[in-house]
């Protein structure tokens, strides 16, 4: 009977594989012509880091490394150099990710169809590794190197939670050297015990520490990948644009990038020593612990400290003297400044900037399907409960910043939060003297699913900027608009990596955006620049 289950088991395992593999070839027909044949053996995809060899495999003539440690950590400290190992080491899967709490991040059955979310297994301070994607090895090719943050705010995410992460095929068909990065999050990364104990001074700050060391390991190893450690851009979005703002302003990250793009989140500042400290402390209460039994808290499991953070942060919250989470702290020394402070620009000053946001982000009718279809009386309506005796201000403003617009809903759905807080990240980064350029984009595509229910939600662009709309159609739809548009964004982006300019001849020019001419490159399927389009529609919001 046991033998019988095996087989079972096996058959099922095996049908699994083949319903994939037709799926994506499906998607992608040049996994079915022959010409380029997954190869993983003993002797292929093998080069060196300073830990020791690591071997790969290779797929559409693309190189794969996954899950190479960069560093290693206790609990609480700062990362140092991974142990070095004999022989050749195996990096063929994704490594161990940052615990999270998985069950805060499921999203409706709707959503969930959308993102796909892969929740990977999770090691707490193991998850200290990277993956590489390349088209060739030790050639001193020198190919400008893209270092990928992922979202998911400081708290949840990882390096391969989201199919549209995957970096194979916008190293394919730009030839750029693909970067994905795990680190600590959440109590992890971000739990700041200095108060209590000066053994834990860097606490508040070591998951941006973890991601200094990572770009340590790109400087110092990158060119065995074919790489160009003079080329590197980091980019992120949502929590990972964060991500890339906060490496802006960590002077030990200074000359370890040169490029910068953020998408759809960062350019806030950083929070204060006092609350975070406020935090570390709370904490130790809710664990029943005295300052002198700190050390016991390097015992507990990361759900139930998870846990326990949770309720600190919502003590310390609620006792008004400002808003914290986990996140980076202005600690005055690993981070000393906040974004405008004097002498802060000078850091990043010579870094060039793409930054940029969806139209839609985080609309209702994402929540609602109800809404995606609603009448205008309905939509207005709903408005008046926001917008007062402003609302046919709105309106009218709207109607004048997207006159093409063809769903009533879409008044409700624009997002009016997160590009004003790009805009005004872009105006000061453009206002630097001598500064680098700012490239600010609007990405205006709408999914083609659920009537329309996604939009240009949350992380549509993402599989644009991969190239990876054969991933995850659930998102593009496979339509041949959605893979010639990512064509185009992803040639853009590593254009962008390659010289500081975006101008691939895939767009219409690109200008760089000053606060003066407001340009803004609209990304949908037939893209253009436009200047202070949605000037007076984020004058009527912020008049509130």
């Amino acid at each position: 009977m046991k033998h019988l289950k095996n087989i079972a088991t096996i058959t099922l395992f095996l049908g699994c594989i083949q319903m994939y593999s037709c799926r994506n070839a499906g998607n992608n027909p040049s996994l079915t012509d022959g010409s380029h044949p997954m190869i993983a053996d003993s002797k292929t995809a093998i080069t060196s880091t300073e830990s020791g060899q690591v071997i790969g495999y290779v797929h559409r003539g693309v190189y794969n490394f996954k899950g190479i440690p960069y560093a290693r950590a206790e609990r609480f400290m700062p990362p140092t150099k991974p142990e070095p190992w004999e022989g050749v080491r195996s990096s063929r899967a994704y490594g161990p990710v940052c615990p999270i709490n998985v069950a805060s991040m499921i999203l409706s059955d709707e959503l969930e169809f959308a993102q796909q979310h892969n929740f990977w297994f999770m090691k707490e301070e193991e998850c200290l590794n990277l993956n590489v994607w390349t088209q060739a090895l030790n050639d001193g090719g020198k190919r400008p190197v893209m270092v990928w943050l992922h979202g998911g705010g400081y708290t949840a995410g990882s390096s391969c939670e989201l199919p549209t992460y995957d970096g194979e095929n916008l190293s394919l068909t730009t030839d750029v050297v693909v970067v994905s990065v795990n680190h600590r999050l959440n109590v992890l990364g971000f739990l700041d015990l200095s108060a209590i104990d000066p053994k834990y001074a860097a606490s508040a700050n070591v998951g941006i520490m973890d991601l200094v060391a990572a770009l340590e390991w790109v400087h110092n190893n990158i060119e065995n990948f074919g790489g160009d450690p003079a080329n590197v851009t980091i980019f992120g979005q949502s929590g990972g644009g964060g991500k890339v703002t906060t490496l802006m302003y960590t002077p030990s990250a200074k000359g370890l990038f040169h490029k910068a793009i953020m998408q759809s989140g960062g350019g806030g500042g950083f929070y204060t020593k006092e609350l975070t400290r406020k935090v570390g402390l709370a904490l130790l209460a809710e664990l029943g612990l005295t300052t002198q039994q700190l050390d016991k808290i390097n015992d507990i499991p990361h759900d139930e400290l998870l846990e326990a953070g949770n309720r600190a942060i919502a003590k310390v919250n609620a006792e008004g003297n400002g808003r914290v989470g986990w996140g980076p702290c202005q600690d005055g020394d690993f981070i000393p400044f906040q974004p405008g402070d004097p002498g802060a620009e000078d850091l990043a000053k010579d870094v060039p900037l793409i930054i940029g946001t969806n139209q839609c982000e985080f609309g209702p009718s994402m929540r609602d399907y109800a809404l995606v279809h609603a009448s205008e009386d309905t939509i207005i309506s709903r408005l008046r409960n926001q917008y007062g005796d402003k609302t046919e201000a709105y309106v009218e403003a709207f109607r004048k910043a997207y006159p093409n617009t063809t769903l009533s809903s879409d008044m409700l759905d624009i997002d009016v939060g997160m590009r004003p807080r790009a805009l005004q990240f872009a105006t000061l980064k453009s206002s630097v003297p001598g500064g680098a350029p700012v490239y600010n984009y609007l990405f205006k595509w709408n999914a083609p699913h659920m009537e329309g229910m996604f939009k240009s939600m949350h992380c549509m662009e993402i599989a644009f900027v991969f190239n990876t709309v054969y991933n995850n159609e659930q998102y593009s739809g496979g339509t041949p608009e959605a893979y010639a548009l990512a064509d185009k964004i992803s040639k853009t982006w590593a254009s962008f990596a390659r010289t500081g300019d975006p101008n691939a001849g895939t767009l219409p020019e690109w200008e760089s955006y000053t606060e003066e001419n407001g340009a803004t490159m609209i990304l949908d399927n037939t893209s253009e620049m436009r200047y202070h389009h949605d000037q007076e529609l984020l004058e009527v919001v912020s008049s509130l």
